[in-house]
């Protein structure tokens, strides 16, 4: 018999670590039974139509979908289908978008057999024996806690009641052959559950913290560590919310560093004390990243959700994470919150950028199934859309104009700000205005009037289309903003051809032709070019000139491509001495 564990991700670098958890809960309790267990794993991008065939082809027994806001629509058009091609096949569903209102899911998806609500390990291991078993007409299920379905006799719904939460230290280890999850991300999870109530978040129902034992922990981290896995994202709700879990598991990775491996965690950075910051001041750059949520910087909009953060303790921690310059911080907002108006969230905006995250993320409320929040939607005046993934629509504090200047601004945050590209002149051009989202909301103005946002520019061609806004704001700056934008794009890019808006350095080769013959010799600058010749030294790293992106002071700039800054990427950059390189004044 083949049950078929069935994972529909986001995108393809993401993977999906509930099923591979239920499969491996099942080969531990018996692994001859769990052999007829096969997770699979496909994305919403791709055609539905193979998605179908394929699982149509690999005759499935039972087929049980994991379902999440992203997917829930694709899952239920597939389930449909899949009750013609396969009338006598049951499926079912888990997963955190039907937990919670599973009676609701069944009455509205007759394709679906049943859900399995909650912690899926132990219950999905028993429905699988139980069709094992044969009692596939169901008065065994009634047995099984943590079963909603519909009884095949009597059409009613039957529900089975909780099942008693799992123990993590008893659940296997499901890394074992990395293979599998070549080029994609590693979700890793040493504890479940959260100690806060945040209104918006179904983490809040699980109230009871459970710590994976961190022996256990440190034994499955070193295997990543040996793999030399690139990343590993800890799926903790609020990795921090225990201080000596904590810090055993970022003493451990500091300790075990294996140069290579980066370890992504959601914290609470209020909640960071001075020994958990002295730590991650002496990670390696890149060890680790901190997500951080903020939400809002409104103390009533705060207090309405339930958060109760220490403002001046997350700046002061935020501060000094930024010091030791080697752990990238995300920060996160969420618009559409209650008491958050328009004139709010610019507040809070302005408030989180100048905390100068590598990330910001502006995202937008998503009113979930079984959440606190939904239970207050109509009170807040909050409309939803009625599909996944139920985000906010308008609220009795935000009109729907503007959320959809908000959506604008999200997407300039993104493309010139989260990218890291243009590093160098956005702090220039917030000078020509009154606050940093009143500079996202001008760009965001200038979009619309080009038609960027239905014709996306490349990303090469962002750098003229934010010189061409920076100087409509200031046009006596252009030669300074043509300057720091060759300067931003020159840190990332090794350029095969110049862009349009740099000066013309063409009567300058035989200047950069001697530096480099220099350089061969002495290796003054690129002690770490040992055995290259001028010509190879030339391709693979880059000089430019600059004078009023450097304070009207003339100067040359190497760029070196093999020594990126592991936070940003950057190239490392070198002011050369003038007598070595001296061209003519431009």
């Amino acid at each position: 018999m083949k049950l078929l564990l069935v994972a529909l991700n986001a995108k393809y670098i993401h993977s999906n670590p509930a099923i591979y958890s239920l499969r491996s809960f099942a080969v531990m309790q018996d692994e001859r039974a769990a052999a007829g267990i096969e997770p699979v794993e496909y994305t919403i991008n791709q055609q539905e139509s193979g998605i179908l065939a394929d699982l149509y082809q690999r005759s499935p027994d039972v087929v049980a979908f994991s379902c999440y806001i992203w997917n829930w629509s694709m899952v239920r058009r597939l389930a449909a289908n899949l009750r013609q091609l396969l009338p006598g096949v049951p499926v079912w569903a888990g997963g955190p978008e039907v937990s919670y209102n599973a009676r609701e899911v069944l009455e509205s998806n007759p394709a679906l057999t049943g859900v399995m609500v909650g912690e899926g390990e132990a219950t999905c291991y028993a429905l699988f024996r139980a069709y094992l078993e044969g009692v596939e007409k169901h008065p065994e299920l009634q047995n099984i806690p943590g079963l909603v379905f519909c009884h095949p006799m009597t059409g009613e719904i039957v529900e089975t009641g909780r099942r008693e939460l799992t123990d993590i230290s008893r659940l296997p280890f499901f890394y074992g052959d990395l293979k599998a999850f070549e080029n994609r991300i590693l979700y890793y999870e040493s504890s479940r559950g959260c100690p806060f109530l945040c209104s918006y978040c179904l983490s809040s129902i699980d109230k009871r913290v459970r710590l994976r034992d961190i022996s256990l922990v440190e034994r499955e981290l070193s295997f990543f560590l040996k793999e030399k896995a690139p990343q590993v994202k800890f799926i903790d709700r609020t990795f921090n919310c225990n201080h000596g879990h904590a810090k055993a598991i970022w003493r451990y990775l500091l300790e075990h560093d294996n140069g290579v491996t980066n370890f992504h965690f959601e914290i609470a950075a209020d909640l960071l004390d001075e020994e958990e910051l002295l730590l991650l001041s002496r990670m390696r750059p890149g060890l680790v990243q901190l997500e951080i949520g903020v939400q809002s910087t409104n103390p009533d909009t705060l207090r309405e959700i339930r958060r109760y953060a220490d403002m001046d303790r997350l700046r002061h921690a935020v501060e000094v994470i930024h010091a030791g310059h080697n752990i990238h911080v995300h920060l996160d907002l969420i618009a559409g919150l209650p008491y958050e108006d328009l004139e709010s969230f610019q507040r809070s905006f302005n408030d989180v950028y100048a905390m100068r995250p590598h990330q910001l993320q502006l995202g937008f409320l998503k009113v979930l199934k079984g959440s606190h929040m939904e239970k207050m939607a109509e009170s807040y005046g909050i409309a939803s859309t009625q599909e996944p993934p139920y985000e906010v629509l308008f609220t009795k504090w935000l009109s729907y104009e503007d959320v959809i200047l908000l959506k604008r601004v999200e997407e300039m945050v993104e493309l010139f700000y989260n990218s890291g590209q243009f590093s160098h002149v956005l702090p220039a051009l917030e000078k020509r205005f009154a606050t940093p989202f009143a500079m996202f909301c001008a760009l965001a103005d200038f979009y619309e009037e080009k038609g960027y946002f239905v014709n996306s520019p490349s990303r090469a061609y962002r750098y003229q289309v934010l010189l061409d806004f920076a100087v409509r704001q200031a046009p006596e700056q252009e030669r300074l903003y043509r300057e720091l934008l060759l300067y931003d794009m020159y840190l990332r890019e090794n350029l095969k051809s110049r862009p349009d808006f740099a000066p013309d350095r063409s009567g300058w080769q035989e200047k950069l032709a001697a530096f480099y013959r220099k350089e061969e010799e002495t290796r003054r600058y690129l002690p770490d070019y040992a055995g290259y010749s001028a010509k190879q030294l030339q391709r693979m790293t880059h000089v430019e000139v600059f004078s009023e992106a450097m304070g009207q002071k003339q100067t040359a700039v190497l760029f070196d491509y093999r020594m990126r800054d592991p936070l940003t990427h950057d190239a490392r950059t070198v002011e050369i001495a003038w007598e070595a390189f001296s061209p003519q004044e431009p």
